[in-house]
């Protein structure tokens, strides 16, 4: 193992994924809610490495050799993320719910939460941009030491998913309002109509 480069793949993977997006939005809107936290972080956290190893193990040709899966992707997840917007801001228009401490919020069942969350993390064409492509080229100026970079971003994915599902938690007094519930409904709302209008705006 290659210290060095494996921090520099965790430097850089984190610095590709703090940003707010629709992946972290739900992680976030999960973890605030306590649904499935774990099975949620994971699917991306596994999601992301499977991307990660396409990309280091230069797969990432496969965009050049069929020109139709990039728009494909580009616009089956912008309507995804329209849709799932629209979902958020009914909520955010509408719902009466708020978070009580000696309460169990209503959970989502774990087959459509973690349907929701593969559908957000793999039909989004900037998850692909930023691993399989971008980490991928970047991983090319570590040769012979590729697999200690691939590991260092791996392990990134996981550091951060997992601290933000569950670190929500501690956000939890701030939405003990309905108020502050319908707002993250609309911020996460707009997240998503925002990277749906980026993607077709792009196309």
């Amino acid at each position: 193992m290659n210290l060095p480069v494996f921090f520099t793949g965790m430097i850089i993977s984190l610095g590709l994924i703090v940003a707010i997006g629709a992946q972290n939005a739900f992680v976030l809107r999960q973890g605030l809610r306590d649904e499935h936290v774990f099975e949620v972080c994971l699917a991306c956290a596994l999601s992301d490495a499977v991307l990660i190893a396409i990309g280091v193990t230069g797969f990432g040709t496969v965009a050049t050799l069929l020109p139709w899966i990039e728009p494909a992707m580009r616009y089956g997840g912008a309507a995804f993320l329209v849709w799932y917007g629209a979902r958020s801001m009914s909520s955010a228009l509408r719902s009466t719910d708020a978070l009580a401490a000696d309460a169990v919020p209503a959970a989502g069942t774990r087959s459509s939460t973690l349907a929701a969350c593969l559908a957000i993390t793999w039909l989004n064409p900037h998850v692909y941009l930023d691993t399989v492509v971008l980490l991928g080229s970047i991983s090319t100026q570590f040769d012979g030491a590729r697999t200690s970079f691939a590991a260092g971003a791996v392990s990134a994915s996981f550091l951060f998913f997992f601290a933000l599902g569950y670190g929500a938690r501690r956000l939890t007094p701030l939405f003990t309002s309905a108020s502050s519930w319908r707002a993250l409904e609309a911020f996460v709302a707009l997240v998503m109509w925002t990277i749906a209008l980026k993607l077709i705006v792009a196309a």
